[in-house]
């Protein structure tokens, strides 16, 4: 007669592709809670392993982080490109550059106001804001900064911008969108109902480039 046996499950296994469970638990919680909520021990727990199999891809804590900080704004690029997407180049090189640096700022407040979690991930480890960023999925290939940068370009290139005017025009407008995001998502405008967050966000892109020309 067969007895009938019972196979308890291990509670721990190989996995085939932690490095991307791990990643992907780590985003998860990037998404819900910002960087604090990115535990390492927590990632392997979610992905079913134990935490010294975790080691052999993330060797610290602050190594998960910034790998899910370097993914975030990844997304966050990715977000701007789908904005600059939506223009196409026509006769108007100075129309294209205009709509192309409203683009940019526009797709990084929608993306803070979407994705706070990621977003605060995003920036809090931050490297060189002009490092290349390896975990990039945008199909140009650039960090956020960059892509500012491209637009930026644009307008000196169209005759929007002088050289002199052009030099540094980055930090002038990344602050100013970053510090309209940060005001909405942790400081005295975080009441304030998103769609109205945007209305100002358009105004303020527009100040902003009539300021820089």
């Amino acid at each position: 007669m067969k007895k009938n046996v019972t196979i308890e499950k291990r509670k721990t296994f190989r996995h085939g592709d932690l490095r991307n469970a791990l990643m992907a638990s780590g985003l998860e919680m990037a998404r819900v809670g910002g960087p604090n909520a990115v535990i390492l021990r927590e990632a392997t727990r979610q992905a079913g392993v134990s935490p010294n199999a975790a080691y052999r891809h993330f060797a610290s804590q602050a190594e998960l982080l910034d790998a899910v900080r370097s993914a975030c704004l990844s997304q966050l690029a990715a977000a701007i490109e789908e904005e600059l997407a939506k223009s196409r180049p026509g006769r108007d090189p100075q129309a294209f550059a205009r709509k192309s640096l409203r683009a940019i700022g526009m797709g990084y407040l929608g993306f803070a106001l979407g994705e706070p979690g990621m977003f605060r991930t995003a920036f809090s480890v931050p490297p060189a804001v002009d490092s290349p960023n390896p975990a990039n999925t945008g199909s140009m290939g650039l960090n956020p900064f960059q892509l500012l940068s491209l637009a930026l370009d644009r307008m000196q290139e169209s005759g929007l911008l002088s050289k002199k005017d052009r030099k540094d025009a980055e930090y002038l407008a990344w602050s100013t969108v970053h510090g309209l995001a940060l005001l909405a998502l942790e400081g005295p405008l975080h009441k304030m109902p998103q769609e109205m967050v945007l209305a100002l966000g358009e105004r303020l892109v527009i100040m902003v480039e009539h300021g820089l020309s």
